[in-house]
């Protein structure tokens, strides 16, 4: 199946806006499941507001948030895809400077030096294009995240010692939920990455932070681990914003990934309560969106 590089620009654009304005299904859910059961007072007003928040937004066509991110984008190219990568690459850069533009949407993208804005959302290496492959033979996906500061500003990495074990990851992982604390806009869904280099360690703990609520680690050990965690981190009485409760945390995700023998690396990437995502799915039928 060939692959209309029109049609990505055109999805590419779409998907930013939609990612901004409509929150995925599931994430609601957790909201309604966090509430429910709340017991702080505090905890219990700070989610009833967060919750009219994100119904008044999508009833007037408005942004969940006024931070529109760093924009990502996952593709996932099926076995029988025809497409040129470099042009894909480009069709969904302009297709996110579209979005910008004609919105318009305020960009968040600046020069890590300069600080200069050119107000594209785009800029060095921005839009973030992650690139994978899949036997789906006629299958070609586009999801899109905007990351926001307040998340993002939130990531750590540790090179844990091997011989303190799976307790060191644990401990790591429930530091940094306290010592982010608020600034990550709570309900947060924690990231967490294991094993790997620690490039891909960091990477990883992004894909577990963007995945869908009620996924599970595809590793038996890392589905353990996210189980345990999960546990425990709304037992930190952070609560909703940070103003204490039950509500720290939708959920905590692990990924991990093979390692050297003499190494443990640890990450964690958060992704705030507005945890918005949008995909575009490509088939011989035409273009689906969703989430």
């Amino acid at each position: 199946m060939k692959i209309d590089l029109n049609q990505v620009e055109e999805a590419a654009k779409d998907l930013y806006i939609r990612a901004l304005k409509l929150l995925p299904p599931d994430i609601k859910t957790g909201f309604q499941r966090l509430d429910a059961a709340e017991t702080d007072a505090t905890g219990k007003s700070v989610l009833g507001t967060m919750i009219r928040n994100i119904t008044v937004a999508e009833a007037n066509d408005n942004l969940l948030c006024q931070d529109t991110g760093i924009p990502i984008y996952n593709v996932v190219i099926g076995a029988n895809i025809e497409v040129d990568g470099y042009q894909l690459k480009q069709a969904i850069g302009r297709g996110c400077a579209r979005a910008t533009k004609e919105h318009p949407l305020r960009s968040s993208v600046v020069h890590p030096v300069t600080r200069i804005n050119e107000h594209t959302s785009c800029g060095r290496s921005v839009p973030v294009i992650n690139i994978d492959f899949s036997p789906d033979r006629e299958v070609l996906s586009i999801e899109m995240i905007p990351k926001g500061s307040g998340s993002e500003n939130n990531s750590f990495l540790k090179m844990a010692i091997p011989a303190d074990g799976i307790d060191a990851v644990k401990t790591f992982v429930i530091d940094c939920v306290l010592d982010a604390g608020g600034k990550t806009c709570p309900p947060t869904i924690v990231g967490v990455g294991v094993g790997g280099t620690a490039d891909l360690c960091v990477h990883l703990s992004k894909v577990a932070a963007t995945r869908p609520l009620g996924s599970a680690c595809e590793d038996p050990e890392g589905a353990k681990l996210e189980r345990e965690l999960s546990a425990v981190v709304n037992d930190l009485g952070v609560g909703a914003q940070g103003l204490g409760g039950d509500s720290t945390a939708f959920a905590v995700h692990v990924e991990t990934a093979a390692t050297h023998i003499t190494m443990n690396p640890v990450a964690v990437n958060m992704q705030c309560h507005s945890a918005r995502r949008a995909k575009a799915t490509f088939t011989p039928a035409g273009v689906a969106y969703g989430f």
